[in-house]
């Protein structure tokens, strides 16, 4: 009898965290796009734009490590720009999600880590109408394989993982250190500049590659670049290396965020 009373119980705040999750990502998203004519296709504008100027600025000179062929670096060059642009604003709307709902939190007893997770959900549903099917018809073009579109889905996956668990960690950090998101702007430039977005992870030199490697989204950019691009079968080398550090980042950030929770209150 104890045992079932407790499966209800957690079954029940399942249910009413899933319920207030859904309930904030339709206020986050109609908030955003209200009036938008393009609504959440503008999120696919800026990286169709960049990459448009990334091959008209470094596609001929990067093209050689890409078959020789351009499109193939245009390809390349969105894929790593999806990536960032997903890590960048989900963290970066996660980052002021706890300390934002301050006023509420003081009112009424809600689950902190919704907030910060319901940031990351709004760019999920944004990439999986926007980029994600585009990303889909890259790799039917270039591989033809079902398996390969299946895939995608593990990239994704530790994209995920990774955006929320930094999502966590600068959420809670937020609640004591009010100028973070000055700093946090220099960090997202370091990850994007340390990615191999517009330019080939081959033309690192070799001193420089370690430190680079600490780059979470590396592997993930690798990762999907290989699965879309190649026309190969998936590399689970990559697909696991993508994986795990976004489970080592998501129970780091998660940790601190429990961690810390508790003097939340005293401070928002």
């Amino acid at each position: 009898m104890t045992i079932s009373i407790k499966d209800n119980l957690t079954w029940l705040q399942v249910q009413r965290y899933w319920e207030l999750l859904r309930v904030l990502v339709v206020r986050t998203l109609k908030v955003r796009y209200r009036g938008s004519f393009l609504g959440v296709y503008w999120s696919l504008l800026n990286p169709l734009i960049m990459t448009g100027l990334y091959t008209a600025i470094f596609g001929a000179t990067f093209s050689s490590y890409y078959g020789n062929s351009i499109l193939n670096y245009l390809l390349a060059a969105f894929t790593g720009l999806v990536v960032i642009n997903f890590f960048s604003a989900s963290t970066s709307q996660a980052l002021i999600s706890v300390v934002g709902n301050g006023a509420l939190l003081n009112k009424i007893c809600l689950p902190v880590s919704v907030f910060p997770v319901s940031m990351v959900a709004a760019n999920i549903f944004q990439f999986s109408v926007g980029a994600f099917p585009l990303l889909v018809l890259m790799t039917l073009v270039n591989s033809k394989s079902a398996v390969n579109i299946l895939a995608l889905l593990f990239p994704f996956l530790a994209l995920i993982l990774v955006s929320t668990g930094i999502g966590f960690l600068v959420s809670a950090l937020y609640v004591f250190f009010r100028d973070l998101p000055y700093f946090y702007e220099l960090v997202v430039f370091v990850i994007w500049i340390s990615s191999p977005i517009f330019y080939p992870a081959a033309i690192v030199p070799k001193q420089v590659k370690p430190f680079l490697s600490l780059n979470p989204l590396s592997p993930i950019i690798e990762s999907l670049r290989q699965i879309t691009l190649s026309g190969s079968p998936p590399d689970l080398g990559l697909i696991w290396g993508a994986l795990l550090s976004g489970i080592i980042i998501l129970s780091l950030g998660w940790t601190c965020f429990h961690l810390w929770r508790h003097q939340f209150m005293d401070l928002l």
